[in-house]
């Protein structure tokens, strides 16, 4: 009879602490998918990752910024984008950029490219597409923000207007 006790106690020993571990592996789980749903939930910051956070955009275009843009995007960019259409060559391309992407969101990716690659929900998603990603140039923000008059001028040139994608 004792042997009876003893093993019915601890089979409801065991039944406690094994429901116990089983509602904290739950918990947790509820706790990981709640964070994992916020996240999917939150919509990617338009101006990207990286230290671009405002542009100010000229009006008229600076000819001086887009002759620049075009002799380092020529050096540095040509190879892999496209300038006239937005059928992707190794990247997307350029056609029409200004139009769907922030000034911000573009200087960023040329700027933080593998954080963007890596953080950036839109880039991450260009990334899973072109499967290619895009090599850091070291091209600093003044270059960039050469490169992105080139664009604007570029997307009014090709696609009859630009700054759509101003925020």
């Amino acid at each position: 009879m004792k042997w009876i006790a003893i093993l019915f106690s601890l089979s409801m020993l065991a039944l406690m602490v094994s429901c116990g571990g089983e509602t904290q592996q739950t918990e947790r789980k509820t706790t990981a998918e709640r964070q994992t749903a916020s996240k999917v939930e939150q919509k990617p910051d338009p101006r990207g990752v990286g230290e671009v956070t405002k542009v100010e955009l000229t009006d008229p275009l600076d000819q001086s910024m887009i002759r620049r843009g075009k002799q380092i995007s020529d050096v540095k960019c040509a190879a892999c984008h496209k300038y006239e259409t937005e059928e992707r060559l190794v990247g997307p391309g350029y056609l029409n950029v200004t139009n769907r992407r922030s000034p911000e969101w573009i200087m960023n990716m040329i700027t933080n490219v593998d954080v963007m690659l890596d953080e950036d929900p839109v880039a991450r998603a260009m990334l899973e597409e072109c499967l290619v990603r895009m090599p850091n140039q070291n091209i600093s923000i003044d270059e960039a923000r050469d490169i992105l008059e080139f664009l604007r001028f570029n997307d009014e040139e090709h696609a009859g207007k630009r700054d759509r994608g101003v925020l």
